[in-house]
């Protein structure tokens, strides 16, 4: 457990509320939240951050990518302003005041505040913490597509569950949701005939590394950028 929880903490970015190509930090369904894109696209994507929150500058400019493929993307504050600060509390102290249920609970309204703008089709990609809110909304109609990139705290009752595609991305070096754990899911999603979805274990990665990575690192950001082609490839199937 002390390597899981060590492992979920690693590389945290430096967060910065500037950052980001996109559009202003705007209220939306009763949460700050980060957009980018176009609104009168008719496709959006919910991206549901790590403990690190939504000013982290990796995950906006994710952010950023998604809509330049021609989504709406809204990155929501589900802390509230309190994201994880490991060398001042706890995560297991931390996760008790953020549970994801709470988050799965603040984004029902996100996704209908969505809809009700006009939005048609709503993705949802989830990294870390924010796999297991994706989990909760794929088992409902409210999202079309989801996407789970190093999930933690996902259970394989969750995936029997769930209803919308899934794609999971996950990491060869992964303590949170290992490769054993990854395998266990994507013989559940093949024994399901009516859910179409897959699971990819990264090589030579470890948990976080899609958004947690050094910007000055050619290979890892190759290999974060290979992720974030599979996830708008999911997008692009499935929302439209």
């Amino acid at each position: 457990m002390a390597s899981s929880q060590s492992q979920c903490c690693e590389n945290p970015p430096t967060l910065n509320p500037l950052s980001g190509g996109g559009s202003v930090v705007e209220d939306l369904g009763g949460l700050k939240a980060y957009t980018a894109g176009s609104p009168d696209s008719k496709l959006a994507v919910l991206l549901v951050s790590d403990v690190y929150g939504f000013e982290a500058p990796n995950l906006r400019k994710l952010a950023d990518k998604v809509a330049l493929a021609g989504f709406f993307v809204v990155v929501p504050d589900f802390f509230h302003g309190d994201p994880l600060v490991p060398e001042k509390v706890p995560i297991t102290t931390w996760l008790q005041a953020h549970g994801t249920n709470k988050g799965f609970e603040e984004a029902k309204p996100i996704v209908q505040a969505l809809k009700n703008t006009g939005i048609s089709a709503i993705g949802a990609a989830g990294l870390c913490w924010g796999a297991k809110v994706v989990a909760e909304l794929a088992k409902s109609d409210d999202i079309k597509a989801a996407v789970m990139l190093h999930p933690s705290l996902v259970t394989v009752d969750d995936i029997k569950e769930i209803k919308a595609p899934l794609a999971v991305l996950g990491a060869e070096n992964d303590h949170i949701s290992p490769p054993a754990l990854l395998k266990e899911f994507e013989e559940i999603i093949s024994a399901r005939s009516e859910l179409d979805g897959y699971v990819k274990i990264f090589p030579g990665v470890a948990h976080g590394w899609t958004v947690r990575y050094d910007v000055n690192d050619e290979a890892a950001v190759k290999n974060a950028e290979e992720a974030h082609k599979h996830m708008l490839e999911w997008f692009s199937k499935y929302l439209n």
